[in-house]
């Protein structure tokens, strides 16, 4: 008989499909939006509160411990509790706090608050994935990923044009842009109420009922006729909208494979090094890049300008890689686009004019983000059910270490010489991730694997 993940993988692409990645897409552009506030903040604290390098590099860098933390744990508690209840408290928990910063009285307030944003928004991206990639119809998973991941393009460019008409308006403009940060709790709701609970993660807890009424909803947008009741405990009023409650019936949890096993060790381990390399490029780069380009002379609002236009290439970036990832597959179009990345992080070292700096700006987006879209992608299809979120969560957490470690390295790599310096570093981390992505298993088309 048809299992229920064939059935869903057999689908085309539906408006239930739509609904949740639109529902996922908000919650991950809200994350970015974010992270991508905090360098627009930086630039205005430095001038507003006279900070030291070493202090903006703290608030750079602080969130990110918390989002080393919150990978890790969010994984594995959507391995046990569900991807949604996870998604939805992580929304919560960094949007309250990011709300809290915005009272912020001085420098160790800010710090200790961006710690616990990093918690919610680390546990955020890797479980939000993890629930796309099981939904999604297995011809389109890749493109349907990658589509998610464009949100953050989204979410960046909103902090982008709140840094640019909100933060430069007064020496309280900082606090009103992370003041917007508590739409995510109030959105926390329409994750926790409007969105299904993954059906792989449902048949591994033994909650058999609930996954069968979640597919069938899913046939009956595509217009599919569903297959006859189940035995093991199938609905016999499938017209039912509740969900059925777990019964004492149901199956012990599906034993969970190790990512170190001799199995998957090494699709682990080069998962790692790809995830390290682009955090420590990415958030190196975009973290201080206001600050980067007030250093040089430019002013506030012009350099918060200059990010904007620099941020718009992210989205083309998104819309190539979605393409190519169904066409090339995942590993070569990663690998394409973390090489295309060097280039442009290698080229926006050595721009001296604002045009070359847009340039290799826009250059350094479009390559770079795509490389994240291609990352988010095959991440969830190298794992089984029972660890595919802990596998996932754990690679972005020790990605996390890199993104803790480069902005603070910023300022010495500044003093050892400049941004010619600075960007060679990481245009050689998108090397050595590049190089990683090519031992990765290709599974374009593949099945997600279920135990």
């Amino acid at each position: 008989m048809t299992t229920r993940t064939e059935r869903l993988d057999g689908l085309p692409f539906t408006r239930k499909h739509r609904k949740l990645l639109l529902g996922s897409g908000v919650g991950w552009a809200l994350d970015a939006m974010d992270v991508g506030l905090i360098s627009f903040v930086m630039a205005a604290l430095a001038v507003h509160w006279s900070l030291s390098p070493t202090e903006l590099s703290w608030i750079g860098s602080i969130g990110f411990v918390g989002m080393a933390i919150g990978a890790a744990l969010g994984g594995l508690l959507a391995d046990r509790i569900g991807r949604r209840q996870v998604f939805a408290a992580t929304l919560l928990i960094y949007g309250l706090a990011t709300g809290a910063a915005a009272l912020s009285t001085g420098v160790a307030m800010l710090i200790a608050l961006r710690f616990v944003v990093g918690l919610g928004l680390g546990a955020e991206l890797p479980v939000a994935s993890t629930l796309v990639s099981e939904f999604a119809p297995r011809r389109v998973r890749g493109r349907v990923v990658v589509a998610l991941e464009a949100f953050w393009a989204v979410g960046w460019i909103m902090a982008a044009l709140i840094g640019y008409f909100v933060v430069p308006t007064g020496d309280d403009g900082w606090r009103w842009a992370l003041a917007v940060g508590l739409v995510p709790a109030a959105y926390a709701l329409v994750v926790r109420f409007g969105l299904p609970e993954s059906v792989r993660f449902l048949e591994s807890r033994g909650r058999h009922d609930e996954a069968e009424r979640i597919v069938r909803d899913y046939e009956a947008s595509a217009g599919v006729e569903p297959p006859p009741a189940r035995a093991e405990g199938a609905r016999s009023d499938p017209a039912r909208s509740e969900p059925a409650e777990p019964t004492e019936a149901a199956g012990p949890a599906e034993p969970r494979e190790s990512i170190w096993s001799p199995r998957l060790r090494g699709r682990t381990g080069a998962l790692w090094i790809v995830w390290f390399g682009i955090n420590f490029s990415y958030y190196g780069a975009f973290i201080w890049l206001p600050s980067l380009l007030v250093s040089q002379g430019f002013d506030l609002v012009k350099s918060f300008g200059y990010t904007l236009v620099i941020t718009l290439a992210q989205l083309p970036g998104y819309a190539v890689a979605a393409w190519l990832i169904e066409v090339w597959g995942r590993r070569v179009t990663l690998a394409v686009f973390l090489v295309g990345s060097a280039v442009a992080a290698g080229l926006f070292g050595l721009a001296d004019s604002p045009a070359t700096i847009i340039a290799a700006g826009m250059a350094l987006s479009f390559f770079n983000l795509g490389a994240w879209g291609a990352l988010y992608a095959i991440g969830p299809e190298l794992y089984p059910t029972t660890t595919r979120g802990s596998g996932t969560g754990a690679a972005a957490a020790f990605g996390r270490i890199a993104s803790i470690l480069a902005p603070l390295l910023v300022p010495f790599l500044l003093d050892a010489g400049d941004t010619v310096l600075v960007f060679g570093v990481f245009a050689a981390a998108f090397v050595v991730a590049a190089v990683a992505a090519f031992t990765l298993p290709e599974r374009k088309g593949a099945a997600l694997e279920e135990a």
